[in-house]
């Protein structure tokens, strides 16, 4: 793999993980030679690691005790089961006028909040949680948009002990049901609505429709369409107040100390494959592998502006919101990342002198598709570091980055998921960027590559596993008392490890390359193929949208389907089908090669935007799809049906 970019030795002596390093040798006498070696420490004395992770990150709360019991369980090990802490009153530990929210959207509209300003605000609602009754444990939840709001309604929450869940105002009303419907919420927030693409949409009516079939002790409705929020549209037995009017103002910020593992977050899986899971993670494990990720692996410091393209359906938001523990300023946006046209994001990094850019590689491909060059139209002299995930970055994405974005940038493509609220695979402010690799396995993370039969491998492709305990791992899944679901998502395959459901190889630099999901992955002639490697060499041609590739059941064997979304005015004729097969087989190898073309008008995506093979394979093959109300546009479906390229 080319080397694209290599840090300074300036700016790996200037980093916090070098820093680390420092703090290492001097209060251990251990010396380390570079991150290989670090690594392999974090992951061979795991309670040191992370004891001295605790210290360096200068974590409040009460930490007395062991850092580590069980290690040799998974599940069952337990991290700082004597420790207590607050996860809020650690992220809003700065009391002081720089900004900790700056807020946009497409619209143009900006606010700021300076952490004074953030603490008193989320001290206010707090307080109008505890007099609605909330307590320790009980469940608060959003329907929100990326605005500060939801970050204050979050922080309240947590401060109390009660238990986040949000999904973003763009699921439906099943969607919806199908997730706070399993936790019940004991207060619900909501905006009046949202803007996308240049379009108001509201939210009371289908908020209204939720609350016909769930009981909610209080609603709290954010203005945001409107100065004065109709809250009679959400029905007259809407327990239902505003912004403004609920809270008490001048409370001090509640710090009450709760163990570590208490719940913090639900989270849920997509729901393609039934009801969604309800993962429920835990303040500490969460706090400290966050921490870990933006002060080692990203380098976030107190003068640092973060941002992530996000919304509060996707873990990445609360990755994001837990940014403020280090003192930076975390930027919010709301809106279409393409509205009104495909600089906006770029014109605001800009603007706000943002210093790490965060997105998904799906949003890289469409502007390299439009051919926008963001660093040759906007002043990106403040951004040092790019992350990307949600898919795996293609070799041509890097490609594109440092040719069209910035040539002296750290691009960090990272992986990992809602599972976790974290990541398997970060960047390394002290390696280089190699074209197509993630850069390392995260510090304190034993992730390995396994054959079906559960040896590791090196240069080869397989499972990606985690061997060892790892502090945010889930406290279980709601609903699962004696832990059956929970064991069997992650610990069937391989007992007492890990199982991720990625498809990735551990490469000769010691990073990583993800192929796709597993369960994606095709098996023509009993050779297994990552989609990830078609859809690199397919969506680089100009003619494709966006496609999906699965295997078809066929005399025996399995054929490749490829079915693609072409750009408007496009046709697949036979020169673009010959074109298609001809990139494929030259990027990847012949068993690629797609038994099938076909064009379709759209792609079934879940809520949080990702395309699914899953549904499109059932369908094919005359299967039923289990969630069908887990997409997004579930009328996508009805194409793949009976389709007659399929029958010879």
């Amino acid at each position: 793999m080319t080397e694209l970019w290599r840090p300074s030795a300036t700016r790996i002596a200037d980093t916090n993980l070098t820093g680390f390093m420092r703090c290492l040798k001097a209060r251990r006498g251990l010396e380390f030679q570079d991150y290989g070696a670090l690594y392999a420490w974090s992951c061979q004395q795991p309670a040191d690691f992370w004891s001295e992770l605790v210290r360096f990150a200068d974590l409040r709360g009460d930490f007395t005790g062991p850092a580590l019991q069980h290690p040799a369980q998974m599940p069952g090990a337990l991290f700082f089961p004597e420790a207590r802490l607050n996860f809020a009153a650690n992220l809003l530990r700065f009391d002081d006028e720089q900004p900790a929210l700056v807020f946009r959207n497409e619209r143009g509209t900006r606010r700021v909040l300076s952490y004074r300003e953030l603490r008193a605000e989320v001290a206010r609602v707090a307080a109008g949680l505890r007099a609605a009754g909330v307590e320790a444990g009980d469940r608060v939840a959003g329907f929100l948009p990326n605005l500060p709001e939801t970050a204050i309604a979050m922080l309240a929450s947590a401060s109390l002990g009660a238990i986040w869940s949000s999904c973003s105002p763009d699921f439906g009303v099943h969607g919806v049901l199908e997730r706070f419907g399993q936790i019940t919420p004991k207060v619900l927030f909501t905006a009046d609505g949202y803007f996308y693409g240049g379009k108001q949409v509201d939210s009371l009516r289908p908020i209204a429709e939720v609350l016909s079939r769930l009981s909610v002790a209080q609603v709290v409705v954010v203005p945001y369409l409107q100065a004065e929020p109709q809250l009679e549209a959400l029905g007259p037995a809407a327990r239902a107040t505003t912004w403004k009017q609920f809270g008490i103002r001048g409370r001090a910020l509640p710090g009450t100390l709760l163990p570590f593992n208490h719940p913090l977050y639900i989270l849920y899986s997509s729901g393609t494959t039934g009801v969604p899971k309800c993962i429920v993670h835990g303040a500490g494990g969460t706090l400290l592998q966050h921490q870990k990720e933006h002060l080692l692996h990203v380098d976030l410091k107190r003068d640092d502006r973060i941002f992530y393209f996000t919304t509060c359906g996707w873990m990445m938001w609360n990755w994001l919101i837990s940014a403020l523990a280090t003192g930076a300023t975390v930027v919010l946006y709301d809106g279409s990342p393409f509205h009104p046209g495909a600089s906006a994001l770029w014109e605001m990094a800009a603007e706000e002198r943002i210093t790490v850019f965060g997105t998904s590689a799906k949003y890289l491909a469409a502007l390299q598709k439009r051919d926008y060059q963001p660093g040759r139209s906007v002043d990106l002299t403040a951004l040092r570091t790019l992350l990307s995930t949600g898919s795996p970055l293609m070799p041509e994405g890097f490609d594109y980055v440092y040719h069209s974005i910035k040539s002296d940038l750290h691009l960090a493509s990272i992986s990992g998921g809602t599972d976790i609220v974290s990541c398997f695979a970060l960047g390394c402010p002290l390696r280089p960027v190699h074209r197509g690799e993630l850069q390392c396995r995260g510090l304190g993370m034993a992730v390995e590559v396994f054959d079906d039969g559960g040896r590791a491998l090196r240069g080869e492709r397989g499972e990606l596993v985690c061997t060892a305990p790892f502090p945010s791992m889930p406290v279980g899944f709601w609903n699962d008392p004696d832990g059956r679901k929970y064991r069997a998502a992650y610990f069937e395959r391989f007992p007492g490890v890990w199982h991720h459901g990625d498809y990735a190889a551990i490469t000769a630099h010691d990073g990583l390359v993800i192929y796709g999901r597993s369960d994606a992955v095709l098996n023509p002639g009993g050779v297994r193929i990552g989609t990830a490697e078609i859809y690199s060499a397919v969506e680089s041609l100009p003619q494709i949208a966006e496609a999906v590739a699965v295997g078809q059941e066929w005399e025996g064997d399995v054929r490749v389907i490829l079915f693609v979304r072409l750009q408007p005015g496009v046709n697949l004729d036979e020169a673009l089908k010959r074109s298609i097969r001809e990139t494929i087989r030259a990027r990847t190898t012949a068993r690629h090669v797609p038994g099938r073309i076909i064009a379709v008008p759209d792609l079934p995506r879940t809520l949080s935007g990702k395309l699914t093979e899953l549904a499109v394979r059932n369908v094919i093959h005359g299967r039923p799809v289990q969630n069908v109300d887990a997409l997004a546009n579930p009328e996508a479906l009805e194409f793949f049906r009976d389709l007659p390229e399929l029958r010879g």
